[in-house]
């Protein structure tokens, strides 16, 4: 019996990724990278920031790391404030899932700035519980733990929910922790989400598709 939906933030709840897209090509021009489509996707693409910069960025001391990510993530803030929209369907998703009195939570490797932020901007604070950031876990995806952590304070099994992830990163954490899992094409094409072992692979959240989980059967 399904009893919750638990969604990823970036590219799940609203398409952000051209925003931070554009901001890492900027940030990471001067020491010589060509952000493109196909860099983006295989180096920054639901990673986790700390992870990211020691990757790409070993010449930074250690104490210039952690500066380095929060002004490239203040600057996505002072971007995406009248830019973010949520996903299609999304906010009939969310008032069918209150409807059926279902626990809804978010997994994030996004840091806490930004997810108060997101959540606020999109007018969902109230409507996620928890709020698991990844980044303050000791692994954060495309480990199993944040969706392992989301189970344990909901007091669920994984069968028991559906996971909502549009990044490779996101699918293999949510399949890793044994949970159902539809990937959002909304930023990488259907054929690599299927092959991280997404269960079924949407544009957005108005694909009847999504019936086969059970949901907006009500309409």
């Amino acid at each position: 019996m399904l009893k919750a939906l638990l969604f990823d933030l970036d590219g799940t709840l609203a398409d952000t990724d051209p925003i931070h897209r554009a901001i890492w090509r900027d940030v990471l021009r001067p020491y010589g990278y060509d952000v493109d489509e196909a860099f983006y996707q295989q180096h920054i693409s639901g990673r986790l920031n700390e992870n990211i910069v020691k990757d790409l960025l070993p010449q930074l001391y250690p104490d210039q790391e952690p500066q380095f990510s929060a002004d490239k993530e203040a600057r996505f803030r002072e971007l995406a404030g009248d830019q973010l929209r949520p996903v299609a369907g999304l906010m009939p998703l969310l008032t069918w899932g209150q409807r059926q009195l279902l626990a809804m939570a978010v997994v994030t490797n996004a840091p806490r700035a930004n997810a108060e932020f997101m959540l606020q901007t999109l007018a969902l604070t109230d409507t996620f519980h928890p709020v698991i950031l990844a980044g303050e876990l000791p692994l954060g995806k495309p480990d199993p733990l944040p969706y392992q952590e989301a189970l344990r304070q909901l007091n669920l099994r994984p069968e028991e929910a559906v996971v909502f992830e549009d990044s490779a990163s996101g699918i293999r954490s949510a399949v890793g922790a044994g949970i159902p899992t539809v990937g959002l094409a909304t930023t990488h094409p259907p054929d690599k989400l299927y092959a991280v072992g997404a269960t079924l692979v949407v544009p957005d959240f108005t694909d009847e598709r999504l019936q086969q989980f059970g949901l907006l059967l009500e309409g």
